[in-house]
């Protein structure tokens, strides 16, 4: 195996980060300047470099295991949640700190413009701009750590009521509660899992669905929570589809054999929780005579695995059939759903956590996956096809989340027009 990626990868970033501490550290020594004792300052000043110095070590350290096993264990959960605390925070800092210095040097320029070198001194920096850099800094700082500490069991429930005018009579006013990405091995907090079974069960609805990424490696991670999530149950059924971790692509194996029997294993974990797993196949819901079809394909997605065949998971179905997809990738809706052939009303699908980080409000929403997923959380339409793209269950490897909370996702069907004042944005408890 070539190392030298590895090897050139952890230089650059060792390199950058350590630029960043040595700029932060500029703030850090103009604040301390204003203390009287030399051997305070000295000594913030070490304990600074010290602390600092630790952590790349470690980070370094980590990483390479991570590279080494190909898998992202828990420790290395947490030292990527430390290292993403400190990074924006660091960035932050930085950003302040950056722009005082384009201040400094033109004045700089225009004095010595105006009087040469003479006399001339490069303007100092001031304190009240490194005061105010690490204050500011203080609010991301904070953010991620209610993030890792509380964040990541922060369970909220979004709401969606949608209309379709050919939808079934008898199916007017059903309901389906959507989780994804539980992300087992992640879970360590069991009572808190457990609150967040119990917000599922609390909504009541008809149908139950979990679309993709049971565990972030092996089949075994989801054993200590089957009792807990098998408790989930719909009077119309359990359904469930795969993710790209659960193919136990990013793990070593000491055989294609072992790689194979975890997989066997995993999809035997879906029958162990009560859910019924899709494998590029649908099944039709009767209810009062007539009936709906869900269906479900395996993991297909832009630079992920592209493994599911939608053709195959809609056989034997027809254009005036309502079908509701499963696929845990949101790619896949915009490279082969909304516009196939046989159309499919409503696509649900995960996978992007939201980046487990970002900003949503009433004005706002802005997540970095954004750059990545046009779709990356909630509803989007086009042409009559709906995609919902939950934020996920669980998380993986940041051990938080911040802005961006774990989601259980409530869909009403309605059959009709869509009311004018009816607002899609989802509605959160």
């Amino acid at each position: 195996m070539n190392q030298s990626g590895p090897i050139i990868f952890l230089s650059i970033l060792f390199l950058f980060i350590l630029f960043l501490s040595w700029y932060v550290f500029q703030a850090i020594r103009t604040v301390s300047m204003g203390i009287d004792l030399i051997r305070i300052q000295q000594m913030i000043k070490w304990s600074y470099w010290a602390f600092m110095l630790s952590l790349l070590t470690w980070l370094v350290y980590k990483s390479a295991q991570v590279f080494a096993t190909g898998e992202f264990a828990s420790s290395a959960q947490t030292l990527s949640s430390v290292f993403l605390t400190l990074i924006v925070t660091q960035l932050v800092i930085v950003f302040v700190l950056f722009g005082e210095d384009i201040i400094r040097n033109i004045q700089a320029i225009s004095v010595f413009a105006m009087n040469g070198a003479k006399g001339y001194s490069f303007p100092s920096r001031t304190v009240w701009v490194s005061v105010l850099a690490l204050t500011v800094a203080s609010v991301p700082l904070f953010s991620f750590v209610y993030g890792i500490k509380y964040g990541k069991y922060n369970f909220k429930v979004h709401r969606e009521v949608l209309y379709f005018e050919d939808l079934p009579e008898a199916f007017d006013g059903f309901t389906i509660t959507q989780i994804s990405d539980i992300h087992s091995g992640s879970l360590k907090d069991h009572k808190a899992v457990a609150s967040g079974v119990q917000m599922v069960l609390d909504q009541k609805s008809d149908l139950f669905v979990f679309t993709g990424d049971l565990v972030n490696h092996r089949a075994d991670e989801i054993e200590p929570l089957i009792k807990e999530f098998s408790k989930i149950k719909a009077k119309y059924g359990q359904f469930s589809i795969l993710g790209n971790h659960d193919y136990g692509d990013y793990s070593s194996w000491p055989s294609p054999e072992a790689k194979k029997e975890n997989f066997e294993k995993l999809k035997g974990q879906h029958a162990k929780l009560g859910f019924d797993l899709l494998l590029d196949e649908n099944i039709r819901i009767e209810k009062d005579g007539q009936s709906i079809v869900i269906a479900g394909v395996e993991n297909w997605g832009v630079g992920f695995k592209e493994k599911g065949d939608l053709q195959k998971a809609l056989k034997g179905t027809e254009n005036g059939d309502f079908k509701i997809l499963l696929s845990h990738d949101p790619s896949h809706w915009d490279a082969q759903v909304k516009n196939n052939p046989n159309p499919v009303h409503l696509t649900l699908s995960g996978h992007t956590h939201g980046m487990q980080f970002g900003i949503e409000t009433q004005l706002v929403k802005w997540s970095p996956v954004q750059y990545r997923y046009p779709n990356w959380a909630g509803l989007a339409e086009e042409a009559g096809s709906y995609l919902y793209v939950n934020r996920g269950f669980g998380f993986h490897a940041f051990a938080g989340r911040v802005g961006i909370w774990p989601e259980i996702t409530v869909i009403e069907l309605r059959k009709g027009k869509k009311p004018d004042s009816i607002h899609l944005a989802s509605a959160k408890n």
